[in-house]
């Protein structure tokens, strides 16, 4: 695939040159040479099936499980949203760690996705045994840990591997997802109607590790003339201050931040909503979740390609003021066919927008060695929702559950706005960018 020249009327700001150091970032997919396919289609293979079993745990863990922690230990609702807070606080430290060694250490993607499977089986098994909210703090903390280390070395591995076809290989990714979500909730459903939450959770650790070992064997080290990873920790933090002075991006992760504290409180009280307050069976909730990622596992593919085709500023704009409105959709709608619609929707729309997000970002930047630390950036930003489920506990113990949606609506107006006013670099079909 040949490099695209930079365009002659694209803002300045927008798109960092780093032509300073020609050895800062190597252009490594320049050179098609440079680019390892052989085996690319196993080793993508294998990252689809692995975040689909990481997602079935964590959504599960969220969906599900998390409710029956909050029946069982008689938490209240700021209670029940400090957990995913802490959850969310070991998301951002891990995830940004992780963007690091993904660059840092980029032959070496599969050890690092063997690790992330590992430590989450293990953090899953500790949530079976939590005797009381204090632990059950901490556990959550460590269960943030590994499902966040997954993603940057991930996306970065398929970046480089796919470089002609970033936005749809991306977008398999979070079919992958997509699937793990559909997967999750009715086969723990299905589990917890002959099994305890504790012997289902401390039964989660093995199949964590054997799908680790896959990943090792299937995802091997590496070693690819001219696909070099960044030689110190020096260049790496040039890196990323290049990205960091990058305006584009920088308004990327600002809307994806604010999108994450929406996301922060609707993930964390949906279910909770159906469960506490509906008096929904597990099986219904389960289904509910179920069908709303099978609508993205639909939508998401189809999102990949329009970006890569029409450019990532319609379906974002898109995308987010669909999410927005499913939102406000769950405080309108009667219990029944209707919440049912609006949580498709918002199935539909809410975890594929992050993907095409991180498209959109590893297209406007120079191709050299900054993919992870890119998918950290954008993943990392949801630091700025890691207060907002114990605000919207909050705000529910005050006044009502529907309080919280109205909230996390009221948030998404403004990267909505934001995205329908920025300047996106202008888009070639070819190279799947912008605009």
């Amino acid at each position: 695939m040949s490099e695209r020249p930079p365009p002659q009327d694209a803002d300045p700001e927008a798109v960092p040159t780093q032509d300073a150091d020609p050895e800062a970032v190597p252009p490594q997919d320049a050179d098609p040479e440079a680019v390892p396919t052989q085996g690319r289609a196993i080793a993508a293979a294998a990252i689809v099936v692995a975040h689909a079993i990481k997602h079935a745990y964590n959504s599960s863990l969220i969906a599900l499980i998390m409710p029956e922690i909050k029946i069982t230990l008689g938490l209240s609702r700021s209670q029940f949203g400090s957990l995913s807070t802490s959850s969310a606080i070991a998301w951002w430290f891990s995830t940004m760690i992780s963007g690091y060694l993904g660059d840092r250490f980029s032959n070496h993607a599969g050890r690092m996705l063997a690790v992330s499977m590992s430590v989450t089986g293990i953090a899953f098994s500790l949530v079976g045994i939590a005797p009381n909210y204090l632990t059950m703090l901490a556990v959550m903390f460590l269960a943030g840990i590994g499902p966040s280390m997954f993603h940057p070395p991930a996306i970065g591995e398929l970046s480089r591997r796919f470089p002609d076809r970033r936005g749809f290989a991306i977008s398999l990714h979070g079919v992958g997802a997509n699937v793990g979500e559909v997967l999750g909730s009715p086969i723990v459903a299905a589990f917890l109607t002959f099994l305890t939450l504790q012997e289902f959770m401390t039964g989660s650790l093995a199949p964590a590790l054997l799908i680790a070992l896959l990943v090792l064997v299937l995802v091997p080290s590496r070693k690819t003339p001219g696909a070099r990873s960044i030689p110190s920790m020096r260049s790496y933090f040039a890196h990323l201050l290049g990205l960091l002075k990058t305006r584009f991006l920088m308004l990327l992760i600002a809307a994806t931040a604010l999108i994450s504290i929406s996301e922060g409180t609707v993930s964390a009280f949906l279910t909770l909503y159906m469960r506490d307050d509906l008096a929904y069976s597990r099986q219904t909730v389960a289904l509910f979740i179920a069908f709303s990622q099978i609508a993205g596992i639909f939508s998401l593919p189809i999102m990949g390609l329009l970006s890569d085709r029409v450019g990532s500023k319609p379906v974002l704009v898109m995308g987010t003021g669909l999410a927005m409105l499913s939102v406000f959709g769950v405080v309108w709608a009667s219990p029944g066919y209707q919440l049912f619609l609006v949580v498709l929707v918002r199935g539909a729309f809410t975890f594929s927008l992050r993907h095409i997000f991180i498209a959109a970002a590893l297209n406007a930047v120079p191709r050299g060695l900054t993919q992870s630390t890119i998918t950290a950036l954008i993943y990392g930003s949801g630091i700025a929702g890691t207060l907002s489920p114990y605000v919207a506990g909050i705000i529910s113990d005050r006044f009502g559950i529907h309080s919280a949606f109205l909230y996390g609506g009221s948030v998404l107006i403004l990267p909505t706005l934001l995205l329908a006013l920025m300047k996106f670099p202008p888009h070639s079909p070819r190279s799947g960018g912008g605009h």
